[in-house]
């Protein structure tokens, strides 16, 4: 039962109304009416999930809290969801309405131990952003430093608790579908998800996320982390240096500075793969309200007495112009754990060396397959995936999807039908990162190439791994030299046992040619039973048509129909 102390009750029951419906929709029109016969009655389903983005967009506005987060998330996927989905949850990204100024002095006087009028120098009445938890409102300091603070919504505790309690409850409807449960722990997604948005609601711990994530990239001259001012941070206040320059997926205004977009997409995948691959923590919102290119000056200009632009400043045009990528929001934040590391690289390096043993291998080591999982045939498939789409850019795999997804359903049904994928909810949320970087990188630069841009960092990851195990190479060619000895004496006995005819040879089906057969023997055995249902059925009717009055040829049909229906149902033993 839920505490209704601490949740919004009448919020709750909406929120749960809403996804109820979802899961009705699915049921009725991709489940029940997917049925070959009943497939005629099914209308567009670009049209109705078009509808249910509308309708979620409209909610989302209108509550806020985490279903904006979600909606957001959801937008920027423009590399797997179509363009009548994404473009209605755009919106998501800035349509936010901001709360009054007023209603955040008594937290602001609580946090600060100041009077709200002595707290900054200037705080300007109108919000310059607002998000689903959170606002910021432009601030002059006590020593004229321009800043921005961020402000927790008044009673947003509350409607957090309350939405993760309706996600939690769709959750649940998630786990009565056996082919998502086998996916994913749902459970423990949930879970994680909750600590994580929970986090959230602590500027503070977000402050020291900002100053750890600053440490790790100092070495990257692309980046920006924006100064935390602690004097004037709380709680439920952050107030931090004003990077408010161009957002990132305002790609009229970046080519309007000079700056080559397809540049910023390069040095942004380049700071996610230094995240993942080598400081293991991540910011895994990335969506475009969290990040701004920083235009820099040219030496001409620096010369002529321009050191740096404000925010505000017009930026002239000039060719090639160099910049900085800019960070905002740390709240969500993930750590990569150790047994996922060495994985993370192995996968990098099957990419960049087109090895899909390794890339399974790397599979294996991060415990994403289910058990007595096929390797070979997951192996196979990522031949085929590289074969067909090596080299295609990130803004084609859309126009690809429906060909390759036809293809991939007629050849490798048994696996795609078996799910052997079981995610864990901290690689999720990596993934979620990775997702939404790859629809900005696509937004920026159309014909970027992840495969060429994973290269390095493959090249990089196995010249490493070679140095550190070199030793074990040494004790492998050494085992290796061992057996060579040995093999003369074996294959003698291999001879010896030929020749006196006691060779045996031990042969087992592939997992794909037991399920044949399993199926086979499946309709050999339903066979058996609907040919006398038929001869039955057909008895039936006939005794019916020559002796209308005898009730006989009735029960023989009703018969019949029991046995055929048990027939398709019953259980195979």
């Amino acid at each position: 039962m839920l505490d209704s102390a601490s949740i919004d009750t009448t919020r709750y029951r909406k929120i749960r109304w809403f996804f109820a419906k979802i899961f009705f929709h699915v049921l009725w029109w991709d489940i029940f009416l997917n049925i070959p016969l009943l497939r005629f009655f099914r209308t567009d389903p670009l049209f109705r999930w078009q509808s249910i983005a509308q309708r979620y967009r409209k909610l989302a506005v209108e509550m806020g809290g985490v279903l904006i987060k979600l909606g957001q998330f959801l937008s920027i996927r423009v590399d797997i969801l179509p363009h009548e989905v994404t473009s209605e949850l755009a919106g998501l990204q800035d349509s936010v309405p901001a709360e009054p100024l007023a209603a955040f002095k008594p937290q602001l006087e609580n946090d600060l131990t100041l009077p709200f009028d002595e707290v900054f120098a200037f705080i300007s009445e109108e919000a310059m952003g607002a998000a689903s938890l959170a606002q910021v409102h432009r601030v002059v300091l006590h020593d004229g430093k321009t800043a921005v603070v961020k402000l927790l919504r008044p009673s947003i505790r509350l409607l957090v608790e309350t939405d993760l309690a309706a996600l939690s409850q769709a959750i649940r409807w998630l786990n009565l579908y056996k082919r998502i449960r086998k996916r994913v722990d749902l459970n423990w997604l949930i879970d994680e998800f909750t600590a994580i948005t929970m986090g959230e609601l602590d500027l503070k711990a977000e402050g020291e996320n900002a100053e750890r994530l600053s440490r790790d990239l100092a070495d990257n001259p692309y980046v920006y982390i924006p100064t935390i001012y602690w004097n004037y941070s709380g709680s439920r206040t952050l107030t931090m240096e004003c990077v408010d320059f161009i957002k990132i997926s305002d790609t009229e205004r970046i080519e309007a500075a000079g700056i080559q977009c397809s540049r910023v997409a390069d040095q942004l995948y380049n700071i996610y793969m230094q995240q993942v691959f080598e400081t293991f923590w991540v910011h895994v919102d990335p969506h475009p309200g969290n990040l701004f290119v920083i235009p820099l000056p040219t030496s001409e200009e620096i010369a002529a007495g321009i050191s740096f632009f404000l925010p505000d400043d017009p930026v002239p045009y000039q060719p090639g112009r160099e910049f900085k990528i800019a960070f905002v929001d740390f709240g969500m934040m993930a750590i990569i754990p150790e047994r996922l590391r060495t994985a993370l690289r192995d996968y990098a390096i099957g990419i960049g060396t087109r090895d899909a043993h390794k890339i399974v291998q790397s599979y294996v080591s991060a415990g994403v397959l289910a058990a007595n999982t096929d390797l070979d045939r997951i192996e196979e498939i990522h031949e085929v995936l590289f074969d067909r789409m090596w080299g295609v850019q990130v803004g084609q795999f859309r126009d690809l999807a429906v060909s390759e997804v036809r293809f991939f359903l007629k050849e490798y049904r048994d696996v795609i039908y078996d799910a052997p994928f079981q995610f864990q909810a901290d690689m999720l949320f990596i993934l979620r990162a990775v997702g939404i970087l790859s629809g900005l990188a696509t937004h920026l630069d159309p014909n970027f190439d992840p495969w060429a841009k994973t290269i390095p960092y493959a090249e990089r990851f196995a010249k490493s791994k070679i140095r550190q195990k070199w030793r074990g190479w040494e004790q492998e060619i050494e085992t290796i030299a061992h057996h060579f000895l040995k093999l003369p004496g074996q294959i003698n006995r291999v001879l010896t046992i030929m020749r006196q005819g006691k060779l045996s040879v031990r042969t087992y089906l592939s997992p794909e040619d037991r399920k044949k057969i399993k199926k086979l023997q499946i309709s050999v055995d339903r066979l058996s039973w609907i040919i006398p249902a038929s001869a039955m059925f057909i008895s039936g009717i006939l005794i019916q048509i020559s002796c209308p009055r005898d009730k006989i040829g009735i029960w023989l049909v009703g018969f019949s129909i029991l046995i055929f229906l048990f027939s398709i149902y019953r259980k195979n033993k």
